[in-house]
């Protein structure tokens, strides 16, 4: 695919940290999954985690925004991941959804024009 080598790898490297870092303490697991798919990339990353209700996804995406916790002040960052990622796909014409997974965690799916 064409594209910035440096900022495609942002994409992943920010979605797997994500995985890691918001999932549960025990037994929990990150999965990473590409495929070619006609005319287009496509990277899956999901994980076990927190309960994410379908009305919080969107915000995820908002800078400074995290899940049921502080704006600021916390070790798992400042909100700025999963917006930066957003940016990042839409730059390359691409598109990025979150969906919640039934019992915790979230699918992340990014799909790349190629």
């Amino acid at each position: 695919m064409q594209g910035n080598g440096v900022l495609l790898e942002r994409i992943a490297l920010n979605l797997v940290q994500n995985a890691v870092r918001y999932n549960v303490p025990e037994g929990g697991w990150v999965e990473v999954v590409t495929e070619s798919q006609p005319g287009c990339a496509v990277l899956v990353v999901a994980n076990t985690g927190p309960v994410v209700p379908a009305y919080e996804v969107e915000n995820l995406f908002e800078p400074f925004r995290r899940l049921r916790t502080e704006r600021t002040g916390s070790d798992k960052g400042v909100g700025l991941g999963l917006s930066i990622v957003r940016s990042v796909v839409r730059a390359h014409d691409g598109s990025i959804t979150a969906q919640p997974r039934e019992g915790g965690g979230l699918i992340m799916r990014v799909v790349l024009p190629r």
